[in-house]
């Protein structure tokens, strides 16, 4: 965009032509930033992200992660009007370490245009080729804390703050440019009067006595960052045997202490230890902010505050991180965590639990919720094609 000469620029607007537009500055990221805004703005599915937030996402300065990636944003404009818009991300862990020449896509939104779609994928299929890529794959963030495919039903829920929201034609947009699906997830959801803490809690005391564990619940922040270098390693541990997992490095570890663990209720972090004050398990849930975001519609002030904390009350709560050592999982370690919800579940009066996407490979994730009622509210996938 910047190479354009402006006489070329404006012919191509005067014609009614597409033009791509690289966003650089601060107004250009907030500008990409608020363009689902108009998209999904009559949705009441949609849960908005704070943009301030959001725009600190693509600030180097105060986002770790873009220490071992690489992200460029594009927008894109059809008759002098913002149509869509794309992320092209590198993450060299993933590169350098496990081998992908994969260059990720995500933050894509788009009117229902084919020629819209097309030309953010081709931008970023351009750039994947000058860094010798092999394929492309998304929508996806940089790293397996970040949202994650594209919705392919349930589009009649409310999202969560952590998940992207796209109407039906997305998915329609991919088929007919040729790219095919490269990875399922889905969600669920149950009530928590359905669940059968009596087996838990016989099972957890069994569980306990058999491999010397016991559990730790927490009521301070402070006395859960002592183990939160601790749940991030365990983390990686869990998850390291599936196909999309890309390590948390130590750089991003304390920029999530200091963001995620000392804004949730340290009541509603579980940990399972050993007899060598070992971590083997953890999970994290938090109040459902959904409605509360779709209130706040991206902006704090003036009234943001106040509905986060009201949220805070929520009778739903959103299962965020569920980790087990692998060598303690099919042991039975979850009803030990499971247990401990139910006492946090009782006194906060919790009637629903939701859950957030789960790779529908992920067998041993899946084989915990075996006792559970579970109602599938959605399924999304990341779609994949080879660059060329």
């Amino acid at each position: 965009y910047k190479r354009q000469n402006k006489k070329e620029l404006s012919s191509l607007i005067r014609n009614g032509m597409m033009f791509i537009k690289e966003a650089t500055s601060k107004k250009d990221i907030k500008t990409f930033v608020k363009f689902p805004f108009s998209i999904h703005k009559n949705s009441k599915y949609w849960v908005p992200p704070i943009i301030s937030e959001e725009v600190n996402v693509f600030d180097k300065k105060k986002n770790p992660v873009l220490a071992d990636s690489d992200v460029r944003l594009f927008l894109a404009y059809k008759n002098e009007v913002l149509v869509g818009r794309i992320a092209a991300i590198i993450n060299w862990i993933e590169v350098n370490e496990q081998g992908l020449r994969k260059i990720r896509f995500g933050w894509m939104d788009m009117i229902n245009d084919l020629e819209v779609t097309k030309a953010l994928l081709s931008k970023v299929n351009s750039i994947g080729i000058s860094q010798k890529m092999d394929y492309m794959e998304g929508p996806m963030g940089f790293s397996n804390l970040d949202k994650v495919g594209v919705l392919t039903y349930g589009y009649e829920e409310i999202g969560k703050m952590i998940t992207w929201y796209n109407p039906p034609y997305y998915v329609d947009h991919f088929k007919k440019l040729n790219f095919k699906v490269e990875k399922e997830y889905v969600e669920h959801k149950f009530k928590v009067k359905d669940i059968l803490f009596e087996t838990h809690e016989r099972l957890q005391g069994l569980i306990k006595k058999r491999y010397n564990l016991r559990a730790l619940s927490f009521n301070k922040t402070k006395d859960v960052l002592v183990y939160a270098d601790r749940m991030f390693d365990l983390f990686n541990d869990s998850f390291a045997s599936l196909s999309s997992f890309v390590k948390i490095p130590d750089i991003q570890k304390d920029h999530l202490k200091k963001k995620f663990l000392s804004f949730i209720n340290p009541e509603y972090i579980k940990f399972v230890i050993n007899g060598s004050n070992e971590l083997v398990a953890f999970s994290v849930i938090m109040p459902s902010y959904s409605t509360a975001f779709q209130k706040i519609n991206g902006n704090i002030f003036p009234f943001g505050l106040y509905h986060i904390f009201k949220a805070k009350k929520s009778k739903t709560v959103d299962l965020y991180l569920i980790g087990v050592r692998p060598e303690y999982q099919k042991k039975g370690v979850h009803a030990i965590i499971f247990n401990e919800f139910q006492k946090t579940f009782e006194k906060h009066k919790i009637s629903e639990c939701r859950m957030t996407p789960v790779l529908a490979d992920n067998v041993a994730m899946r084989n915990m919720w075996t006792d559970y009622k579970l109602k599938l509210t959605k399924k999304r996938c990341t779609f994949r094609k080879e660059l060329k």
